[in-house]
């Protein structure tokens, strides 16, 4: 439902993405998932026709985003991070007028507004001035704009920044509802999000898509491995080499003053292990811990190992 080649924009000599790949097929929802100024926006931005790649090739239901800019923008619903309102319209009314613009006719549109307006839980609001709503509500109406004539794909650019925690949950079960009818790109810088609502993650950094992965395997990852926190006196030459000889240790890092990160196996007896290698040394353990990984310390891994890699 969405294939993408190769996408690369630059503006001028700074190169917001370059050369990203990904597909969405129909029914899914995906997460977009990347720090702030990673490049999240600007690939929906292609995506959606409001801005053109200086390389590469974006389809949305076999229509490229260049060639055939209209026929994508009547397959796609957009909720850009900062939602296009008119606040001085009435709910209904701005849902009209963008039935309008996207072509409904005349005879249909107060159908496919009452469609909207009911799957967005806006019943109570169509008659209400859109400034005077709630941000939650706002949102919603956000979300049923996109859902005007019924796209395929939606493309929803950070749908729950700043809303209250009971605002995020009703969200995110719309969205997850909406699965049902269509595929769903779904960008955001939060990872619970992701793992609440999407079935596989895209990871974009930098301007370059660093890994791609189903939730449940970066789940069952991070389930797979533990970290053992561990303070030892000693040289770092020291420890470090007594601890990388500890059986089922995957990695270590210094973290400082007699700090150290132990990656291990789940499930083994490591942390006694490394505890009873390190006093056989001759090294003082000042304390040790252990601790199962979490989703957000797989992404940040992934994030900081392409830090590490430096610019292509």
């Amino acid at each position: 439902m969405i294939e993408v080649r190769g996408l690369t924009k630059a503006y001028g000599p700074i190169v917001a993405i370059r050369d990203v790949s990904f597909e969405v097929e129909e029914g899914e929802i995906i997460g977009f998932l990347g720090p702030n100024a990673a490049g999240k926006t600007t690939t929906m931005r292609i995506l959606t026709g409001f801005s053109p790649p200086s390389r590469g090739v974006a389809r949305i239901a076999g229509f490229d985003v260049r060639r055939d800019p209209i026929e994508v923008k009547r397959r796609v619903g957009y909720l850009p991070e900062s939602v296009p309102l008119y606040p001085e319209m009435l709910v209904a009314k701005f849902l009209h007028y963008v039935a309008a613009v996207r072509g409904i006719p005349r005879r249909e549109r107060s159908r496919e507004v009452d469609c909207v307006i009911e799957r967005c839980g806006l019943e109570s609001m169509r008659r209400r001035v859109i400034r005077n709503l709630s941000k939650g509500y706002r949102q919603r109406v956000g979300l049923a704009q996109a859902l005007v004539g019924n796209p395929p794909v939606l493309i929803l650019d950070e749908p729950t920044v700043g809303l209250d925690p009971k605002q995020i949950i009703e969200i995110r079960d719309m969205i997850r509802s909406l699965a049902k009818e269509h595929t769903v790109l779904l960008s955001t810088h939060i990872l619970p999000e992701v793992t609440m609502v999407c079935e596989r993650v895209i990871i974009i950094h930098r301007g370059r898509i660093v890994a791609q992965d189903s939730v449940s395997r970066l789940a069952q990852e991070a389930e797979n491995e533990v970290q053992i926190e561990v303070l030892a006196g000693g040289t770092p030459d020291e420890v470090l080499r007594v601890l990388r000889a500890v059986p089922d240790v995957v990695g270590v890092s210094a973290q400082g003053a007699e700090a150290y990160i132990v990656k291990a196996s789940a499930g083994r007896p490591v942390a006694e292990r490394a505890a009873s290698a390190l006093v056989g040394a001759g090294l003082a353990v000042r304390g040790i811990q252990e601790k199962a990984r979490s989703l957000e310390e797989v992404f940040m891994e992934v994030v900081t190992s392409d830090d590490e890699r430096g610019p292509s």
